[in-house]
C-alpha cells in the first residue's frame, strides 16, 4: 500500500496542524495492520490494538473534521475499508447523524469493493432516528429496499419509539402500516413500540384500539405490552383504567406474565406515585398477598431514597412472613438501608439470613455494616467482623479497603489503618495516593514516625517515585 510521507501530506491541502499530526500518527497504525500477519507471539494482539486505534481515529475524523471526505481520502485506507470497519465507525459515531451518513456514502462511493450489509444499514438507521434526521433516514431505508435488504423488527421498533418520543405519532403509525413494503412482520415487539409511542402522546384510546387489533391479528401480548400501557395510564393518573384493563385482559384469557398488582405497583413507581404504591402494597399484605420480588425491590429502593427506611425494613419483615423469597438485590437494599440508620442488629440478622439462603457475602453486602460499626465507635467489633468476612465471604475489594482505611483514620486509629494499607498491597490492590497521605500524616501527628516512614517507603516502592 502506498503510504505518503508527512511532508507530502502537508503539501496536499490546507489541513490544520492537529489534523496533520493525527494523520501522521495513524500511518504507523496502517503499517502495523498490513505487516503484523505472522501468527504466534504478541503480533496478533498488537495488530488488534492498532486496528481499534485506527477505528477510533477515523471515528474522531468523522465526528469533528469539517472536510471529512478530503481527510479520509488523504489517508489512503482503501485496503481496510470493509463491512466490519464501517460498522464499528458508525456505532462509534451514533450521536452524529449527518456525519455518519456522509461517512457511509464516502465508503460506498470511493471503494467499489465495499458492498454494505444489512448490519451497517440498520446501524445508520438507528443513528439517524435517534438524532432526528428523519428525511435522511427514509433515504437510507429506500436504498435498503432497492438493494433487497429487509429491516428487522428490532430496528423498526427503535424508530417507532423515537417517533413517539419526538411526538411524531402520525409518522409512527405510517411506518407501522408500511412494514410490508420492507418485508418486516408486525411482531409483538413492533406492536409494543407503537403502543409506547401512543402512550407517549397520551393517546390512550388509540393504544387500547391497538391492543384489540393486536389480539385480532393473533399477536400474543407479553409482559412489556402490559407494562407499557399500565405505566402510561399510571403516569397520567388513570389508575382505575389500568386496573380495568388488566381485569378485562384476564377475563379474555390473556393473563399477564406477571401479576396485575405487581404491574400496577411498577407503574405507580415509574410515574412517581410512591404513596399510592405503598398503599397498594399495604392492601396486598393485609389480604395475605405478597408482591413479586422484583417489584418489591423496586418499591424498597424508592422508599429508601425517600428516607422512609424504617417503613421499608418493617415492610420487608411483613412480606417475608407472608412468603416472599428475597434475592441478592433485596438483601443488598435492606442491609444498606438498615446500616445507614444505625439498625445494626437488623442488618446482621438479614446478612445471616442471606448466608443461610446460600448467598456468599460480597463486599458491597458487608461493607455498609462495617461502616455502621465504625461510625458508632465499635472499632473492635468492626475489625473482628471484617476478619470474619475475609474468611467466610468474598475477599475485600479496593473500595472496601479504601473505606475502612478512611474510617479508621477519621477515628484516630492510624496504626490499624496502616496495617490495612499494607494488607491491600499484599493482595495486589494499589491504594490511592490520598490513603497513603492520610495514614502517614496521622501517624506523624500521633508520634509514630518510624511507621510513617515505612509507609512512605512502601508508596515509593509501589509507585516508583
Amino acid at each position: 500500500m502506498f503510504l505518503p510521507s508527512s511532508s507530502r501530506l502537508i503539501r496536499l491541502g490546507r489541513a490544520s496542524p492537529s489534523v496533520i499530526a493525527s494523520i501522521t500518527g495513524i500511518l504507523g497504525y496502517f503499517k502495523t495492520i498490513t505487516t503484523t500477519t505472522v501468527p504466534g507471539g504478541n503480533h496478533r494482539s498488537t495488530s488488534n490494538d492498532d486496528y481499534f486505534a485506527t477505528v477510533h481515529h477515523i471515528s474522531n475524523i468523522v465526528r469533528r473534521d469539517i472536510y471529512m471526505e478530503r481527510t479520509l481520502n488523504k489517508m489512503c485506507i482503501s485496503n481496510i475499508v470493509n463491512s466490519e470497519l464501517v460498522y464499528r465507525v458508525l456505532r462509534s459515531c451514533c450521536r452524529s447523524g449527518v456525519e455518519s451518513f456522509r461517512f457511509f456514502n464516502w465508503a460506498r462511493t470511493h471503494h467499489s469493493h465495499y458492498d454494505p450489509t444489512t448490519l451497517e444499514f440498520e446501524e445508520l438507521l438507528r443513528t439517524l432516528a435517534s438524532t432526528g434526521h428523519w428525511e435522511t433516514m427514509w433515504k437510507v431505508a429506500h436504498q435498503m429496499k432497492v438493494q433487497n435488504h429487509s429491516i428487522s423488527p428490532s430496528v423498526v421498533s427503535f424508530i417507532i419509539e423515537h417517533y413517539g418520543k419526538d411526538g411524531l405519532i402520525d409518522q409512527a403509525v405510517e411506518l407501522f402500516n408500511r412494514l410490508k413494503n420492507f418485508n418486516c412482520p408486525q411482531t409483538t415487539e413492533v406492536y409494543n413500540s407503537l403502543l409506547f409511542a401512543l402512550c407517549e402522546v397520551k393517546n390512550f384510546q388509540g393504544a387500547y384500539a391497538l391492543i384489540r387489533r393486536m389480539l385480532r391479528k393473533g399477536a400474543v401480548p407479553d409482559k412489556k405490552t402490559y407494562s407499557i400501557l399500565v405505566n402510561g395510564w399510571c403516569s397520567a393518573g388513570k389508575m382505575r383504567e389500568a386496573q380495568e384493563f388488566l381485569e378485562e385482559m384476564s377475563r379474555k384469557g390473556y393473563n399477564p406474565p406477571v401479576r396485575g398488582r405487581d404491574l400496577l405497583i411498577d407503574g405507580l413507581l415509574n410515574a412517581g406515585y410512591l404513596e399510592s404504591a405503598k398503599g397498594l402494597v399495604r392492601k396486598m399484605t393485609k389480604e395475605g398477598f405478597v408482591p413479586d420480588v422484583g417489584t418489591f425491590n423496586s418499591l424498597a429502593e424508592a422508599i429508601c431514597k425517600s428516607g422512609e427506611i424504617d417503613f421499608c425494613i418493617d415492610l420487608y419483615r411483613d412480606v417475608c412472613r407472608l412468603g416472599l423469597c428475597p434475592d441478592v438485590e433485596t438483601y443488598k437494599i435492606i442491609i444498606t438501608a438498615s446500616s445507614k440508620v444505625g439498625r445494626i442488629n437488623d442488618a446482621f440478622q438479614i446478612l445471616h439470613r442471606s448466608i443461610e439462603d446460600g448467598v456468599r457475602p460480597f463486599p458491597s453486602l458487608y461493607a455498609p455494616i462495617l461502616k455502621a460499626l465504625i461510625r458508632k465507635g465499635l472499632f473492635d467489633d468492626a475489625f473482628s467482623f471484617f476478619s470474619d468476612m475475609k474468611v467466610k465471604g468474598h475477599p475485600p475489594n479496593r473500595p472496601a479497603y479504601t473505606m475502612l482505611i478512611k474510617m479508621c483514620a477519621r477515628g484516630g486509629r492510624f496504626v490499624e489503618a496502616a496495617n490495612y494499607l499494607v494488607e491491600m498491597t499484599e493482595l495486589n490492590l494499589l491504594p490511592m495516593s490520598r490513603s497513603f497521605d492520610m495514614v502517614t500524616d496521622g501517624l506523624k501527628n500521633c508520634g509514630k514516625h518510624d511507621l510513617a516512614k515505612r509507609i512512605e517507603q512502601l508508596e515509593v516502592s509501589l509507585r516508583g517515585i
